[in-house]
């Protein structure tokens, strides 16, 4: 990743946030909150080594439809990756609880894309010690939102939908999220590349600690 930087080598903060590119030449920039970015040593590029980019502003939640991120205790952002459908899955989970950060990558053998998104929803429920706490459950799934909260009729996957239904009844204080997948949001891209990597790996890692704890707005 590449940030807006400095000659010597600064994050060029504006309003809290950072200008960043995936690569150099993305031809789109996203602003990344500057508490979620670490300085990796390397060269700083001059400005004209990056192509034009096209800001991508992030579309935010209606106030008063969700609590907000300030509020919620704890927060997840899941997600499911599949090579084929059905294929080789894998889910991804960034879970925090208190501010303190945790990871997960799972390897769910073959399966959809579906039972991927929603399983992942089941891991992060299953990650937290406490359900009286406000919790955000973030999921670019529009299908795990639709028959989990929804009332869709779900013609497959109805005991996993079944199972989850029944743990979020324990967290009267839970929101699941819509955010739109690959579209720069740090956390929902960090939970894809934990659910590809697990399919890619054929490998699951555990609930792994992260240093770093803060949470992207």
């Amino acid at each position: 990743m590449l940030a807006r930087c400095a000659a010597d080598g600064r994050l060029l903060d504006q309003g809290g946030r950072v200008e960043i590119r995936y690569r150099s030449n993305d031809g789109k920039s996203y602003r990344a909150a500057t508490r979620n970015l670490e300085l990796v040593p390397g060269d700083v590029l001059p400005d004209d080594h990056c192509s034009d980019g096209t800001p991508v502003v992030q579309p935010r939640e209606k106030e008063g439809t969700v609590p907000q991120a300030s509020s919620a205790n704890l927060i997840a952002y899941t997600d499911g990756a599949c090579s084929g459908n059905p294929g080789p899955a894998g889910l991804g989970v960034v879970l925090f609880e208190n501010g303190a950060r945790r990871e997960l990558s799972e390897y769910l053998g073959i399966g959809t894309n579906n039972v991927a998104e929603l399983t992942g929803i089941l891991r992060a429920l299953e990650g937290v010690g406490r359900s009286a706490e406000v919790m955000l459950v973030h999921t670019d799934s529009q299908y795990a939102i639709g028959v989990l909260t929804k009332g869709w009729k779900a013609k497959a996957n109805q005991q996993l939908i079944a199972d989850i239904k029944e743990r979020i009844r324990n967290f009267p204080r839970l929101s699941l999220v819509y955010v739109k997948g690959h579209a720069g949001v740090p956390l929902n891209e960090r939970a894809d590349e934990l659910a590809r990597q697990a399919v890619a790996s054929r490998a699951t890692s555990g609930w792994v600690e992260v240093k770093s704890t803060h949470v992207s707005s």
